[in-house]
Formats: structure tokens, C-alpha cells, sequence
């Protein structure tokens, strides 16, 4: 049978005054009329039902088809042929009828799930609260059993943590709900963000009871992966706490919307004040850091710092971790997904061989990356020569020499090999790396900075038959534990105790970087990575160097991985664009050898133009090839922009009368208005 399928997004209000049921179903058992009572009887129904949620997890097909790799597409890290709305002033409008993101869909279909299995368990209030297994019910391997039921936790976790950084605060629902206007109204109370912080953690901590070692299977969700997304999901809420203190963001704070309605309007923090909320999340990110840190520090993937060129070369582990089919054996990966050609495939090798599927590398992100001896750029002046010293960026060969291995590892340069084992396969790979494209109207192909990655691009042609790739992709890896337990120790406590700087030493030696950070923090102005990077400020301050230094280690380890736009955010770090927008360059095009690339250069600022003046800058800036494209006069923010307006259609379904929006229970986010097609107000 088909069970009804109810979720608070799906809701369809019709002629202005009346509800009609919602439409979607879920199919439990395709082509069989098995009732759930009696499906989930059987520790396999559950597994099959289980592996139909892991689309829940990050993957190689999420966002653009550069996959995980181009998801930092809206940041300082990396930019679109496009810009986005969210860096302008007017163009985000609240929508009416039309966003994915209010949506409760896999929330409804997890506890679906839950619903019908924790009863049998022996869980009879189905809540999680009795997760013994001593009454359970259901056939096959107890241990499995636990281990399937512990993934719907995580998954769950996972979903809520997506919607929680778009919307804050949020509706916390564990049931699955009927189709009755009262109940789904009644449900669309959102609660404070601390508290479905705390949900996320307290369903982590029941995953974590439940599920098995990594050795169980590393495609399959284990308690080290749960683990550190505890620890991301409370160094996420303890730092946005911190920063946005004081302000409508925060519960309780100056302006915070949810105080209006009355189920919020006496709300307390369980600790009592909000540095306790900061302190108690800083705490939790510390501690289940250091327990996947501790037990990983010694096995990281080893970094040649040399990028293979040639079957006769060594491989580089490091950088194969990435770009490889099989990761079982991978220590550092805790979870990772599967692909099989002609079965589940991607198009990230072919992505990764052209140019990025126009995705590129800021320059502002280039110029972050340390030299080798651990001192930045700006310290050795314009060009200097010699070993060690940095080359300037008149070439990209040239801003890739003594820096960070992890540069030198990702940044492509022209001639170099994309592939290195050839085969009939993959006939759409590029053997050897062009120069960049940058003129190219083909969006798939065309170079948008000039800079670009090869991070995920295998080596073996096999890979490049075009969407059909299979090299697998990273859900989580025990690098960010390191990093994550720096950051939340040092903002707790103002200090780098013994750990965090045995962790930083840690990481600094696998990117081939001098370990003396002290150096690089002594060496570090402000002022100058105000130039580079966003995340040297918090809600519109310069932050200290020792700080910003931690926040680069993450920036630099983290290249392409899809982290920059969550981290900028929980860090309040784009306050200072609403005065000062700054405007998104890529390689240094004018004036250098590489100019002598192109024969089509065209700037004089018309409609047929293709690439920037080199009046405006050396530089190249696609988003001021002519005054008609967004952005043009750079990447501005409105404060509103931190999270994601709530869609007019919500308000007016669980509105009373549904027209009144006023009287819904939901209230919009900070600095949005509940009016469609309207921008921020602030």
C-alpha cells in the first residue's frame, strides 16, 4: 500500500482561502501491498529502507557538476560565470510559492521510518528513549539492527543541520504527521536555533549508542563519523553565538523575531545565559574533536608534496585520497560514497580536466596560501627571486613555486598532465592542460578566473567518459577533527593550549609548510589578509592574528571541499561587504606573459566585451567585463542575507484564515520582509 506522505512544505494553499490535502506519497514497498506494520519485521526491510535515505549525505552530485568541489562557488574561494544574489542588495526576493529549502520532506520520510521501527525495537513511545533493544522484535542480527536504526538518527541529524544553517531557528518535528491543518499548523512553531542545536546533538548522541566502529564498512555510517559531525555541529552553533550575540539572530537577542509569538516569548537558555550557550557548544566541539583527533593525528594520509606527472613518479596518497575509486583502506576518511560506472556515476574528472564546468579559483584565495617557510606572500615583496622566495603571479607557473604543497598540488597549470594512464574509455578527458580558457562561451569548458582546480581529477582516463564517472567521494574525514578542536579551543579560551598546537604542527607538516606557526603569526598584517580574505573579519572587526591563522589552516586544508560559505557565516566574517563590497579578481591577465595567450581579448566594456579593462585592473574580473552584469561594482551583503527568507506560502497556510500572515505561528527571519518579490530591508 501507499502511505500518505505529509510535510509542512507540500501543502498546497488554493483560491486564497482553502487547504487541499497534500499530494506526495511514499512508497515503502514498490510493487507490494505490505503494510509498514508488518514490513519493517525484518532487519533487511530496514536496511533497504535505510540505504533509500543515504541520499541525505554530501556527494559528488550535490550543487554544481563540479560536485563537492565547486560548492564554494559563492564565496572568496571560488566564483560562477553568474553572480549570485545573495552579494547583491535587491535581486534576493522572498519567495511566494517557490523554495526547496522550507521543506520537511526526508524529515518526514526518517521519522517515518523511526516511527514504525522503534515500537518494534521495543521502544514503545518510539521517541528514541529506550534504545536497549531488550524488547525487541524484529528479525535478524540484534547488533545490525541497532546499527541501522543508529543511521536513521544521523540522517536525521544531517537534514536538520542543513535546514537550521539555512533557517535558524526551526520547527523540531520526530513524528510523522496526519493530514490536519490544526496538527501541521501546530507543528510549524519554530523553535529556538540553541534548541535544535541541541536536538541535532541529542540525535547524534543516539546514533553514536547505536551504530558500529568504521570497521563495519567505511561506505556505511559509523559512530566516528557521528562523532565529528557532533563536533561540527556544535563548533557551528558556539561560534555563531559568539558573533551574532546581542543581535535578532540569537535568541533573546535585540530584535530577535521569535520573541513576538508567545510560545517564544518566554524563552531561557538552558544554561541560563547565552555565554553559557557559547561555552557549553565550545565545549561539546572540543571534546568530540579530541576523541576522533586523538585516535586519527598519527594516520593521516601521507603528502609527497609532489604531484605525479608520470606512471615511472610515485603516486601521491594525498592527493590520489581524493581522486581514487576505492577509499576502504584510506585511514582518514570516515565515511565516503560509492560509485560503480554505468550504475552510479559522475562528471567531476571531467570537470576537473576542463574548467571546473565554470567554476573558478579567486585570486584572493590564491594569495592565502603560505609560502613554504611559513611566511605569506605579502612579506616578500612584488618578485622576488631566488629559493624559497615568492615568484610573484605573472605566471601561474609562477605563483605555484615554495608555496603550500596543497597550492602546488590543486592549482592547474598549463602543460601539465591531466592523465596519465590513456585508454579508449574516457574520450572526453584533456590529456594535457590548456592554457585557460577564459573567453570561452561554453560555459562547461570555460575558465572563469583563469584559475583553476584538478582537485578530484583522476589520472586514469578510464574516469572521463563524459557523466560517467566513479572515483568515490569524501562525506567526512578526520582532518577537520584536528582543525575543528584548534578553532573551538582557541575561541573558548583565548589560548593555544598543548593539543591544539600539536594538531596545528600536525597538519602544517603534512602540507610540506614550515611547523613553526608562531613564525606565520608574527609575520601575519591584518591589514594586508583583509585583502584576501573574508574570514579575517567577524561582524565587521579585524580579528587577531592567532585566530585568523587557525581560520586560513581551514580555508587552505578545506580547498574546494564545500566548507567556506557555512564557516563565513557562523563567523559573522561579510558584515564589512554592506559598506565595502569587494570585487571578485582572478589571474593577473594584463601586462604579463600570459596575455600573449589569447588573440580575442576584447575590453572595451560592450555588450560583445569578454573579459574586464586592464584601466579597472591587471587583473582579470569576470563580473566587469561591461556595467550591465551583476555585481559589477563588486560582492556587496545585506545583514538579512545571513539566513534564508521563509516563502510568503508558508505564513498564509498556517495563517487562521489563511490570508492573514500576521496570525500564522511562524515569523519571518531577521531583516525579512513577508511580502513576495521584496528584498531585505536591511
Amino acid at each position: 500500500m501507499k502511505t500518505r506522505h505529509i510535510f509542512l512544505s507540500a501543502c498546497v494553499f488554493s483560491l486564497g482561502v482553502s487547504m487541499t490535502s497534500c499530494d506526495d506519497y511514499l512508497d515503502l514497498t514498490p510493487e507490494s501491498t505490505i503494510s509498514p506494520e508488518v514490513y519493517f519485521g525484518d532487519a533487511s526491510q530496514i536496511l533497504a529502507y535505510v540505504d533509500s535515505r543515504y541520499g541525505v549525505l554530501p556527494s559528488h552530485g550535490t550543487g554544481n557538476t563540479y560536485g563537492i568541489y565547486g560548492m564554494d562557488a559563492t564565496t572568496d574561494n571560488q566564483i560562477a560565470a553568474t553572480a549570485p544574489d545573495r552579494f547583491t542588495s535587491d535581486f534576493w526576493k522572498v519567495p511566494n510559492t517557490e523554495s526547496d529549502n522550507w521543506n520537511f520532506d526526508e524529515i518526514y520520510k526518517i521519522n517515518f521510518g523511526l516511527a514504525n521501527i522503534l515500537p518494534k525495537f521495543g521502544d514503545e513511545t518510539a521517541d528514541g528513549s529506550d534504545l536497549s533493544g531488550t524488547n525487541n522484535t524484529i528479525d535478524g542480527d540484534i547488533n545490525e539492527i541497532k546499527h541501522y536504526i543508529g543511521e536513521l538518527f544521523f540522517l536525521r541529524a544531517c537534514e536538520y543541520f542543513k535546514r537550521y544553517q539555512l533557517f535558524g531557528d526551526f520547527p523540531i518535528i520526530t513524528q510523522p504527521l496526519p493530514d490536519d491543518k490544526e496538527v501541521l499548523t501546530e507543528a510549524s512553531k519554530r523553535s529556538p536555533r540553541t534548541e535544535v542545536a541541541r536536538f541535532i546533538l541529542a540525535d547524534l548522541d543516539r546514533a553514536i549508542t547505536l551504530l558500529q566502529a568504521k570497521s563495519m564498512a567505511t561506505t556505511r555510517i559509523n559512530t566516528d563519523a557521528a562523532i565529528l559531525l557532533k563536533s561540527r555541529v556544535a563548533l557551528y552553533e558556539g561560534t555563531w553565538l559568539k558573533y551574532f550575540k546581542d543581535t535578532p539572530f540569537v535568541p533573546n537577542g535585540e530584535g530577535w523575531p521569535g520573541k513576538e509569538k508567545d510560545y517564544n516569548s518566554n524563552y531561557q537558555f538552558p544554561t541560563g545565559s547565552i555565554d553559557g550557550e557559547i561555552d557549553y557548544f565550545l565545549d561539546i566541539a572540543m571534546t568530540a574533536s579530541k576523541d576522533i583527533a586523538e585516535r586519527y593525528k598519527n594516520s593521516l594520509t601521507e603528502n609527497t608534496g609532489v604531484l605525479q606527472q608520470s606512471v615511472d613518479e610515485p603516486a601521491n596518497p594525498y592527493y590520489d585520497m581524493f581522486a581514487q575509486e576505492d577509499l576502504s583502506t584510506v585511514s582518514e576518511v570516515l565515511l565516503w560514497r560509492q560509485y560503480a560506472y554505468n550504475v552510479v556515476q559522475h562528471n567531476v574528472n571531467v570537470c576537473a580536466s576542463w574548467g571546473n564546468n565554470g567554476v573558478g579559483v579567486t585570486r584572493s584565495f590564491v594569495n592565502n596560501f603560505l609560502m613554504a617557510d611559513g611566511t605569506p606572500v605579502y612579506t616578500h615583496g612584488s618578485y622576488a627571486d631566488g629559493d624559497g622566495y615568492y615568484m610573484g603571479d605573472k605566471t601561474i607557473h609562477d605563483v605555484r613555486q615554495n608555496r603550500d604543497s596543497r597550492l602546488v598540488l590543486f592549482l592547474k597549470e598549463p602543460g601539465q598532465h591531466n592523465i596519465l594512464i590513456e585508454n579508449e574509455i574516457g574520450e572526453t578527458a584533456q590529456v594535457e592542460e590548456t592554457y585557460p580558457w577564459i573567453t570561452l562561451t561554453d560555459g562547461a569548458r570555460r575558465y572563469v578566473t583563469g584559475y583553476a582546480l584538478r582537485k578530484g581529477g583522476a589520472f586514469d582516463q578510464k574516469f572521463y567518459s563524459n557523466s560517467k564517472g566513479y572515483t568515490a567521494s569524501i562525506g567526512y574525514r578526520a582532518t577537520e577533527a584536528l582543525l575543528n578542536y584548534m578553532e573551538a579551543s582557541y575561541e573558548k579560551n583565548g589560548t593555544l593550549d598543548a593539543t591544539a598546537s600539536e594538531y596545528w604542527r600536525i597538519i602544517r607538516r603534512r602540507a610540506h609548510v614550515d611547523e613553526d606557526f608562531q613564525k606565520t603569526i608574527a609575520a601575519t598584517d591584518m591589514n594586508k589578509e583583509a585583502e584576501n580574505d573574508w574570514g579575517a573579519y567577524s561582524a565587521g572587526k579585524l580579528i587577531d592574528p592567532t585566530l585568523y591563522n587557525i581560520r586560513r589552516e581551514r580555508r587552505c586544508e578545506f580547498i574546494g571541499d564545500g566548507f567556506r560559505y557555512m564557516d563565513l557565516c557562523r563567523w559573522r566574517a561579510m558584515d564589512q561587504l554592506i559598506d565595502h563590497p569587494s570585487i571578485p579578481e582572478g589571474f593577473h591577465l594584463w601586462n604579463t606573459p600570459m596575455e600573449s595567450w589569447y588573440s580575442d581579448l576584447l575590453s572595451d566594456g560592450s555588450d560583445a566585451a569578454n573579459v574586464s579593462s586592464p584601466d579597472a585592473s591587471e587583473y582579470l574580473r569576470p563580473y566587469q567585463k561591461n556595467s550591465k552584469q551583476t555585481c559589477y561594482d563588486g560582492f556587496t551583503w545585506r545583514m538579512a542575507h545571513y539566513l534564508q527568507p521563509i516563502m510568503v506560502k508558508q505564513f498564509m497556510i498556517t495563517a487562521p484564515d489563511n490570508t492573514t500572515v500576521e496570525d500564522s505561528p511562524i515569523y519571518q527571519n531577521p531583516y525579512w520582509p513577508i511580502e513576495a518579490d521584496m528584498p531585505a530591508e536591511r
